[in-house]
């Protein structure tokens, strides 16, 4: 890693633009241990929860949202070598902690058995309940944990925010982004759910729960975080919010195809897991919208029967990718992220960021439409 000179010539500066990635995760590393400390030493029931959500945040992901957020930052004017270099790392780093707070309770809610190709923390439990022959109900209780581990995440996040040492007028520009953030990926999870048990499979509301529950705190929100942690303009602002959104549901797209497509040793998680939680994705609706229209009652009774059958086998799943790519759905959602990249990419020219910002935003908008995992 390279160091940055300061004036009187100083080699020890770390250059924060040359591993951003790296940096967050060793911020991470650092605020975990430092509040695990005083909860060990009160709670000593509560280690197994701690060192999991610790081997959670830490064991892997690839630190998108506050890589956004840095770019963001540096696009708006914030300067790597100043004295809010290190305030703002341990500011965006906490986004990673809203991250696991979300996977974590997702996974519960989908009742998904792996994340990251490792056991879900509510199954993790649930075995340690049933290996030690623990009085009640193992799934209640791995439940419980995960219901714990998520909240803990998330109010660590807050005191990670809370605590960068930041001015309180910097930490205060950023506290509208952060508190949007937060009440919008609720509402978007609550709006999932909805979709599924009401059986809403139109294109509308699948785009509804990718612009709230996916845009917002993957994109949106964590480049909003940047810039006004840099002390943007509200044009600015305003601007990245709209790049957010496009370029937030391209995002979502790329993970709805990933999910029935991708393979599995790539992606951490069993292919057509979605489809087997009843997840009402762009794909799937324009799979049965487009089926409808060329008159394949096959392939449309396929891929309507495949939404929420949680026992779809490997053969099934299959003839539900055939019927999706035969239907054209595939190409369809293929040309609706290509077409959100390039809408997200045109607007990111009129916030007038300043580089090395914008051009790194840039990469980051190809490399979240054109990821594998």
């Amino acid at each position: 890693m390279r160091a940055a000179a300061s004036d009187d010539g100083d080699m020890s500066l770390p250059d924060y633009d040359e591993d951003v990635p790296g940096h967050v995760e060793r911020r991470l590393a650092e605020f975990l241990a430092e509040a695990a400390a005083p909860v060990r030493e009160r709670a000593p029931t509560f280690e197994a929860n701690l060192d999991t959500l610790r081997d959670f945040v830490l064991g892997g992901g690839k630190r998108i949202r506050p890589t956004f957020a840095w770019w963001a930052w540096r696009g708006a004017g914030g300067d790597p070598t100043g004295p809010d270099a290190e305030g703002v790392l341990r500011a965006i780093a906490s986004l990673e902690l809203v991250q696991a707070c979300a996977l974590i309770h997702d996974d519960l809610i989908d009742s998904s058995d792996s994340r990251r190709g490792d056991a879900t923390v509510h199954v993790t439990f649930a075995q340690r309940h049933a290996a030690e022959g623990l009085l009640g109900d193992s799934s209640q209780y791995g439940l419980a944990a995960a219901v714990l581990i998520g909240d803990l995440a998330q109010a660590w996040a807050d005191d990670m925010y809370s605590t960068a040492p930041l001015p309180a007028e910097t930490l205060a520009a950023g506290r509208r982004a952060w508190r949007a953030m937060r009440s919008e990926v609720l509402a978007g999870q609550q709006l999932d759910i909805h979709t599924q048990v009401a059986g809403d499979s139109s294109i509308d509301a699948a785009l509804r729960v990718n612009r709230l529950k996916t845009a917002s705190y993957t994109v949106q929100r964590p480049t909003h975080l940047g810039a006004a942690l840099a002390g943007a303009s509200t044009e600015v602002i305003e601007t990245l919010l709209r790049f957010g959104s496009d370029l937030g549901v391209a995002f979502q797209l790329r993970d709805d195809l990933l999910g029935v497509f991708g393979d599995p040793a790539v992606t951490g998680k069993p292919a057509g897991d979605d489809l087997r939680e009843g997840k009402r994705t762009l794909l799937v609706a324009l799979g049965g919208q487009l089926a409808l229209e060329g008159g394949d009652t096959t392939a449309h009774e396929v891929i309507t029967n495949a939404v929420g059958n949680s026992a779809l086998t490997t053969s099934q799943l299959e003839t539900v990718r055939n019927a999706l790519t035969d239907t054209g759905a595939v190409d369809a959602v293929e040309q609706r992220i290509s077409a959100l990249h390039d809408t997200a990419v045109a607007t990111l020219r009129h916030a007038e960021l300043t580089e090395p910002g914008h051009g790194r935003l840039v990469e980051l908008a190809a490399d979240a439409t054109e990821r594998t995992v």
